[in-house]
């Protein structure tokens, strides 16, 4: 980043056009074309359809990762071949659940041995535990996270060509930064792409102006961001024109009833939500009747009963992705929780549907120059020496960040760590870090990255 700030605003744009065409030369391959057209012509599919894709993948993912994988060399194999649903159920049930703790401490033995490692993506999860995952990825399995998402965004009438108004955390205008435009642009993708982190009530309104003037079709990001962006565009009574844009895509975070209510009214446009995950083993994309919908093709998802009512059941969710060779997950326990309903969706798609899945609902950090800065997972992102991290508030002179360190964790690890903090939150607000033992969940058992007195979800 410090020689990307240091270079002229042209050339910054330049830079995220060139990262633009990168990253479209690895996600949109032959592949990922060939899978997007037949998941296109599977949408509709009836279930019985759905299911028989699911059990002939599952099957090649169990045999792929019994020959190959030194976790699995043991696992039994797949069931006999029947009715392609019990099929799956029998051999799910042959399966221990994996834990995230598992696969952190013995995350060679997910590595396929007959996949070369320098031709694998590496990636890490987000960490919004403040506890990321090493991740290794076949192009293939890229190629098809992006045909899970593009199937819902071309069902919403958006096209790979189209503009697009960006919300998302990348750090591409520098900290330090005073003065608008707080927005690069990726030429190659035609997006412009927002600043998360310079939101402030005196800066807004320079948003709002570059939201009206910037040609697009469509939005995505995160819903507290976005949230942030309605809520000023409503604020200067210039909300988008209905209309104007196609949709608004949201993921990353849950997405609260207000924030959709607000974000929906600000930019004019339908909001369609997404749950996926960072080791790409789980798609849901929502339908017109807001229901999460499971991309069967792409994997399995089970629910843990914890709760029950009329026509649903509620728990953990075990996820088990197929499109993933280089290291498999079966039955992953993600850490999410969701409600999974057992009755069919009033839209007419049929498969599995989820009422709501709840990720992550964090606060957002207060900044003394009044900027409200949400989403920081990406501090965690490359910190492998942290096992678990907390961000708590009390002012917004500052902020306190509990660490449960790994092995590993030195002098470095701490400066790398408050450098990443800095670069997303500038200089004026104090940070201290505090080391544990462990962190306190919430009462209902859930984990919460940022909790802070100053800066609660604005309704």
């Amino acid at each position: 980043m410090s020689l990307y700030g240091a270079v002229p605003i042209p050339l910054q744009n330049l830079a995220c056009s060139w990262a633009g065409y990168r990253r479209s030369r690895l996600r949109f391959t032959r592949h990922f074309h060939e899978t997007l057209a037949a998941w296109e012509r599977s949408l509709h599919a009836p279930l019985a359809e759905l299911h028989a894709i699911q059990w002939r993948r599952l099957a090649e993912l169990i045999a792929h990762a019994r020959a190959h994988v030194p976790y699995y060399r043991g696992l039994a194999p797949p069931a006999e071949r029947g009715e392609p649903r019990q099929a799956i159920e029998r051999t799910l049930a042959g399966i221990a659940p994996l834990e995230r703790a598992t696969y952190r401490e013995r995350s060679e033995e997910f590595l396929a041995r007959n996949l070369p490692r320098r031709k694998l993506l590496r990636g890490k999860t987000s960490g919004t535990t403040g506890s990321a995952l090493p991740l290794y990825w076949t192009r293939e399995a890229l190629a098809e996270e992006f045909a899970s998402f593009w199937r819902g965004r071309r069902s919403a009438g958006v096209a790979l060509s189209d503009a697009s108004l960006t919300f998302n955390g990348q750090t591409i205008v520098p900290v330090a930064q005073a003065e608008p435009p707080f927005w690069r642009h990726n030429a190659w993708n035609r997006q412009t792409l927002f600043s998360l982190y310079h939101m402030s009530p005196s800066w807004l309104p320079a948003y709002v102006e570059a939201i009206h003037a910037t040609p697009a079709d469509f939005a995505q990001g995160y819903p507290s961001s976005l949230h942030l962006a309605a809520r000023a565009l409503l604020d200067a009574g210039r909300p988008l024109p209905r209309g104007r844009l196609k949709a608004v895509f949201t993921s990353s975070e849950s997405l609260l009833a207000f924030q959709r209510d607000t974000i929906e009214a600000g930019f004019g446009a339908p909001v369609h939500d997404r749950y996926g995950v960072s080791e790409f083993c789980v798609s849901m994309t929502q339908c017109r009747a807001q229901r999460l919908h499971v991309d069967m093709e792409f994997g399995i998802v089970e629910v843990v009963p914890e709760e029950r009512g009329p026509g649903w059941v509620r728990g953990p969710l075990l996820v088990t992705g197929f499109a993933n060779r280089a290291t498999p997950l079966l039955r992953y326990r993600v850490g999410d929780v969701g409600t999974r309903s057992e009755l069919p969706c009033e839209c007419g798609r049929a498969g599995d549907v989820f009422l709501d899945v709840d990720g992550r609902i964090e606060d957002y950090v207060a900044l003394p120059d009044g900027r409200w800065v949400g989403r920081l997972d990406h501090v965690f992102k490359a910190q492998l020496e942290v096992a678990e991290a907390q961000i708590l508030q009390e002012t917004a002179r500052a902020i306190e960040v509990r660490v449960v360190r790994r092995p590993g964790y030195d002098e470095a690890s701490e400066r790398a760590l408050l450098a990443e903090f800095r670069s997303r939150l500038g200089d004026e607000i104090e940070i201290e870090l505090c080391y544990v033992d462990q962190i306190a969940r919430d009462p209902n058992g859930k984990f919460r990255a940022v909790k802070s007195k100053v800066g609660k979800l604005p309704r």
